[in-house]
This record gives structure tokens, C-alpha cells and sequence, in this order.
């Protein structure tokens, strides 16, 4: 029993630190600057540019990939096109 009101308490303790800390929602971490959207779902614009961070090596069959994302099949393209 002790256990149980151990974990409320700490449960409760954190809600309200986090709370009253008024740290703001920082973003996602896939997206850069300005390419989240509002909304119930977030979805980034495709292409390096949108991303946090720069891939060493982005070709046709990355931005084909991106674009189609979230579809189920990925693009019917392979490295000898």
C-alpha cells in the first residue's frame, strides 16, 4: 500500500513540475525551424531542407522515398535508372 501511494505522490509531483515550469513544447526533432504544422497529425515538408538535420548524401531515390512517406509501398525506382 505504502508503494502504491509512493507512485501517486510521485506521479502528482512531476505533473505539477512540469506544470509550473513553463517549459514550452521545443518542437519535433525530425523537423527544422518552421516545418511543423498544426494540426492532428504533423507532417514535414519533403526534401533535406525540411529536415533538423543535413543527410551526407541525398540522391533521387531519397527524395522519391521521402516524398512517398507515409504510403505503404516505397517508389518503384532502383539504382541502375
Amino acid at each position: 500500500m505504502a508503494l502504491l501511494r509512493f507512485a501517486a505522490l510521485s506521479a502528482i509531483a512531476y505533473g505539477l513540475y512540469r506544470a509550473l515550469s513553463g517549459k514550452a513544447d521545443r518542437g519535433r526533432a525530425a523537423f527544422a525551424t518552421g516545418e511543423s504544422t498544426p494540426g492532428p497529425v504533423e507532417v514535414r515538408n519533403a526534401g533535406p531542407a525540411a529536415m533538423a538535420s543535413n543527410p551526407p548524401e541525398w540522391d533521387n531515390i531519397d527524395q522519391a522515398s521521402d516524398e512517398s512517406f507515409p504510403a505503404s509501398d516505397p517508389p518503384s525506382a532502383n539504382r541502375f535508372n
